[in-house]
């Protein structure tokens, strides 16, 4: 009696837990299914809010204003504004209305789980040479992230792919829309480039890898003046290639050269009409773009620049801005003060770089980037440079502030 009673509850429990496994399963696979819960758009038509205190960073604040909003578009921003005939009212008593923010360095929307999920990872390629790999084909617009993200006040992104010596083109991005195109703000923005740096312990262009032995200084200096000279050795082969392209268009008598998409890829870049990202931290690092940038003739972005205020005068003199990544980061060196990191901001504004604070971050924690700005504002960065930092400056350093 006892072993049949046992063998009814265990069928029961069998029961149980397969009722809880299949009503979880069509749940999950509603959820995923459902487009609705990622990307959810706006209704269609005219709004005003009304009397908000309206932050317009790029003038003064208005205490008591209106923003009217057309086709998805702001329209007018003022204190006395005409509302449009039909417009749906929205009251802003007592809230402020912010411009949305801009994180200029992410890798959002090209990696979803980044542990034991490989084909959900899309943010480097193989090989050191990727420069026709572009980050708008591989960013998801269903990604989980993207909401999370948005719904804390950033509504565009910038996007790039990492690893190898020439990473790929980074995008532009709204985080809204349900399509690549939709959300493309400037579908191929930047070249990215993991500029050669020196180091004697493990990571890109350092060897040895995670836990190797370190590596003598004169050792990493030799190759990071191997991998320099590769990178100038790839850019005078793009421009020879597309000098000898450009030839066979005007004289077809001229020996054919086949198509290579990795120098067509590079042409806006080595030509200096589009800018690249050097991805440098070191003050010696971040001279040596500069002296790249003046030699190879093209247009500079640090990513990253824990040093960059050290480098205030070849930044300025190369017309060249910073994407700041390192608000939230410790400082590399033991003998480093805590605080040089959050300080560095400020000091970038006291010296008049060009600069912007990004998170530097993928996935969820993009959605943190105003308590970067936050922390830098606790740091010497006044209020209205941080606010500043992740809206108006980080706009001007991306070309979008029109």
């Amino acid at each position: 009696m006892k072993a049949k009673l046992k063998n009814q509850k265990a069928k029961y429990f069998l029961y149980l837990c397969l009722s809880v496994f299949v009503c979880g399963s069509i749940y999950a696979v509603k959820a995923q299914n459902d487009g609705s819960q990622q990307n959810q758009t706006g209704r269609g038509g005219t709004f005003a809010i009304v009397g908000a205190r309206i932050v317009t960073v790029s003038g003064a604040v208005i205490e008591n204003g209106t923003v009217v909003i057309q086709n998805g578009k702001i329209a007018a921003v003022g204190a006395n504004v005409s509302i449009p005939g039909g417009a749906e009212k929205i009251d802003g008593k007592g809230l402020s209305v912010f411009p949305g923010m801009i994180d200029a360095g992410t890798n959002i929307g090209l990696s979803e789980i980044g542990q034991g999920v490989n084909a959900s990872v899309d943010v480097s390629e193989v090989g050191t040479m990727n420069a026709n790999a572009k980050a708008i084909k591989g960013v998801n617009p269903f990604s989980a992230y993207i909401n999370v993200t948005r719904v804390n006040g950033i509504t565009t992104v910038m996007s790039y792919p990492t690893g190898g010596l020439i990473a790929g083109q980074a995008t532009v991005i709204n985080l809204n829309g349900s399509t690549q195109d939709d959300m493309a703000v400037v579908r191929e923005f930047g070249l990215v480039i993991n500029f050669p740096r020196i180091a004697t312990f493990g990571g890109f262009g350092g060897g040895g890898g995670f836990g190797g032995p370190p590596i003598d200084f004169s050792e990493a200096v030799k190759r990071r003046d191997t991998q320099l000279e590769e990178l100038k050795k790839l850019f005078t082969a793009a421009q020879n290639y597309l000098r000898a392209r450009d030839a066979f268009a005007k004289d077809k008598t001229l020996p054919f050269v086949p198509a290579d998409q990795r120098y067509d890829a590079m042409e806006a870049y080595v030509r200096g009409t589009k800018p690249i990202l050097f991805i440098a931290e070191r003050e010696r690092d971040i001279r040596g773009v500069a002296k790249f940038v003046g030699e190879m003739k093209v247009k500079g972005i640090i990513v990253g620049g824990s040093e960059a205020w050290k480098a205030a005068d070849v930044l300025k003199q190369n017309n060249i801005s910073v994407i700041y990544t390192n608000v939230w980061n410790l400082p590399v060196l033991d003998d480093n003060p805590y605080d040089e990191y959050l300080e560095a901001p400020a000091k970038m504004q006291a010296a008049g770089i060009r600069y912007c604070i990004a998170s530097g971050s993928e996935n969820a924690v993009v959605r943190d980037l105003p308590y970067h700005a936050g922390m830098a504002a606790g740091f010497g960065l006044s209020k209205e440079d941080a606010l500043k930092s992740v809206t108006l400056y980080a706009a001007q350093v991306l070309g979008v502030d029109s």
